[in-house]
């Protein structure tokens, strides 16, 4: 039997741990070298197989690619790019099939989120659909926690410990200044639709903070809230507030919309904490600070989350499994079996279940004032959070790995441009 190539790409918004799976994928290939030849990873994603920039993982070192657990972003380049339909956009998939007969790829793992998946799904069905044998199989990933069947999604629990751990800190600042200075402090979080990410910062909560939270899945009344705030002010002489880049009017208009769309035709969204601190100064007259976590949460290595990163390890490694036992249109999963103590195992999901699919927060994770979260969501948050798991340090600075990324030669003459 030919031994086949495997191609991987990372897709989408990077996350501190997407390499974390990049090694699992890597590492277990290497350890099946008799089933699958080398991994051949997309240069910037998926444009990489159709632009032919494949890059020969097997010039880096196994010291190299076992740092990559340790480096956060995405260590091949990844990109927003959503392929079409077979029927409206053929000449991309005969595009991948020239690229993958020519460099012998039987395996595609594509690590990203809910379009990724849909991506993947796509890709899975070459093999009905145009004669091409293909085992597609999709790797988790995604800050915003939305992908359905897995109990978590890898990226999300560094990300939820980041917003808890700089909420936390803030706050004490601003309770420190309050009696003369700044009684509001305003953080603005990731998350289009599902508040998860936001709902990290009601774990202020077990530590005394007054903290009030702006989900996507709670429409957003200016009147409620700055009665709310008002309320907490005057209780506690300063309050935390922690809106979600989603959160919107009761229209559905984002308070953050730009009026922009990105590659993927979402709304493009930036500057709900200013819009919600000037409110409240307009309002209430308090003097507030503002800020904006924005790729710091995503890109927050140092503090990541020592669950996370053995999830996101998981789940690359589970990738490969899954494709040598000949499964396809897959995404391994997460499927926590207990919560104190935290424990988990790896299961499957058919991607024609994932793919374009959002999950939100249950409404029995949100308080009913629509502002805090519950104790039920305590308990599915913390141990998401739990444990360190930091990179080494040299001169005061993490040690993260740079991959050469040298490229295959190309072997199919044509060019072809990325529409």
């Amino acid at each position: 039997m030919t031994v086949k190539n495997a191609f991987y790409a990372q897709s989408g918004g990077v996350t501190s741990v997407i390499n974390a799976s990049a090694c699992g994928v890597i590492e277990t290939v290497r350890k099946n070298k008799d089933k699958i030849g080398n991994v051949l990873a997309g240069k910037n994603g998926i444009i990489g197989a159709l632009t032919e920039e494949l890059i020969d993982t097997n010039q880096e070192s196994d010291a190299d690619i076992a740092a990559l657990r340790y480096t956060p972003s995405g260590a091949f380049g990844s990109c927003r790019y959503k392929l079409k339909g077979l029927e409206e956009n053929r000449r991309e998939y005969e595009r991948l099939i020239e690229i993958f007969k020519a460099h012998d790829i039987g395996y595609f793992f594509y690590n990203g989120g809910n379009d990724s998946a849909d991506t993947c799904f796509k890709m899975s069905q070459l093999s009905e659909q145009m004669g091409y044998p293909l085992q597609a199989v999709h790797v988790p990933k995604t800050v915003d926690n939305d992908l359905p069947i897995t109990d978590n999604t890898p990226g999300f629990g560094s990300v939820a410990k980041y917003i808890a751990v700089s909420s936390l800190e803030a706050s004490f600042d601003v309770r420190s200044m309050s009696k003369t200075s700044t009684k509001v402090f305003v953080i603005e979080v990731m998350g289009r639709h599902a508040g998860w990410i936001a709902a990290a910062g009601g774990l202020l909560d077990d530590h005394g903070i007054p903290v009030i939270i702006l989900f996507p899945e709670v429409e957003f009344d200016k009147e409620r809230f700055l009665a709310a705030v008002k309320a907490k002010v005057e209780k506690f002489d300063y309050c935390t507030i922690v809106v979600s880049e989603g959160c919107h009017w009761p229209d559905g208009k984002f308070l953050a919309e730009q009026g922009t769309r990105d590659a993927f035709g979402h709304a493009q969204l930036g500057g709900a904490a200013p819009v919600v601190a000037n409110m409240v100064k307009e309002a209430l007259g308090y003097k507030f600070h503002w800020a904006v976590a924005d790729y710091l949460q995503r890109a927050a290595r140092h503090l990541g989350s020592k669950t996370d990163v053995e999830h996101a390890y998981a789940m690359g490694k589970a990738a490969v499994e899954y494709a040598l036992e000949g499964h396809n249109a897959i995404m391994p999963t997460i499927n926590r079996t207990s919560n104190s103590p935290y424990a988990w195992e790896v299961g499957k999901a058919d991607l024609k279940d994932v793919a374009n699919v959002e999950k939100f927060m249950p409404k029995e994770f949100i308080t009913e004032d629509g502002y805090g979260i519950t104790q039920a969501c305590k308990e599915y948050l913390y141990p998401l959070i739990e444990g360190e798991d930091y990179p080494s340090y040299e001169k005061g600075m993490p040690k993260y790995v740079t991959l050469k990324n040298i490229l295959v030669p190309k072997k199919v003459a044509t060019e072809f441009e990325v529409k």
